[in-house]
């Protein structure tokens, strides 16, 4: 082998081995580029499906509050409807007072029982009217004082009664559809004072008798 033969193969291997050693450089490099876009695609898809599931809780809590929306209307709607004549029935109870008043005042005079029963009828009769659109009276008498459904203005000393018990009705309440329309205006009982706590100083010591 001559020389010049050698060195032609040197250059060859020398060739070769720089073309190796930028194949590999390359490969290198385009096998760090994929990995880094691997990467990204990966924080993107992750970005991506936070996004989607935060979208997707708050169509949930509008969907949820949407519901309560229209719960909340239609329940207005129906207390709407349920009492829509509450004014009208609230401005006929002191006609009822009247007529009670009126058949109570009769009642003692024998030439007013004609009268007495006809309004008594007409009173019956309004009565049921209500009744049917859920009116109801209160019950006061005997009963224990109630401040959700009993106004009172006077305490009334008296052993025949429990303390706090209603002992008058100066007009009667009315619950409309389970509200209260018109509370009972009444007098309550209360625990009369002790004689001798009544009476204070004005009782005299009695003097021993004499023997």
């Amino acid at each position: 082998m001559t020389d010049e033969t050698k060195r032609l193969e040197a250059e060859l291997e020398a060739e070769t081995a720089s073309a190796k050693e930028e194949s590999e450089t390359v490969q290198g490099t385009e096998s760090s580029d994929s990995l880094a876009e691997l990467e990204q695609l990966r924080e993107q898809l992750k970005a991506k499906e936070d996004e989607a599931r935060e979208n997707y809780d708050r169509f949930v809590r509008q969907v949820a509050e949407l519901e309560n929306f229209k719960k909340r209307i239609n329940r207005e709607k129906e207390d709407a409807i349920r009492f829509g004549n509450e004014y009208l029935i609230k401005d006929l109870l002191p006609v009822i007072d009247n007529l009670e008043r009126a058949v109570a005042h009769a009642e003692g005079d024998s030439n007013g029982k004609t009268l007495v029963d006809g309004v008594g009828m007409v009173l019956k009769g309004l009565f049921d009217i209500l009744n049917k659109h859920g009116v109801v009276q209160i019950s006061a008498i005997g009963q224990p004082f109630d401040p959700g459904k009993h106004e009172a203005i006077a305490q009334i000393e008296s052993e025949g009664h429990p303390p706090n018990s209603v002992v008058e009705e100066h007009h009667k309440g009315y619950l409309f559809c389970d509200r209260l329309l018109r509370p009972a205006l009444v007098s309550v009982a209360k625990a009369p004072l002790k004689a001798e706590k009544r009476n204070g100083d004005t009782e005299v010591e009695k003097e021993p008798a004499d023997d």
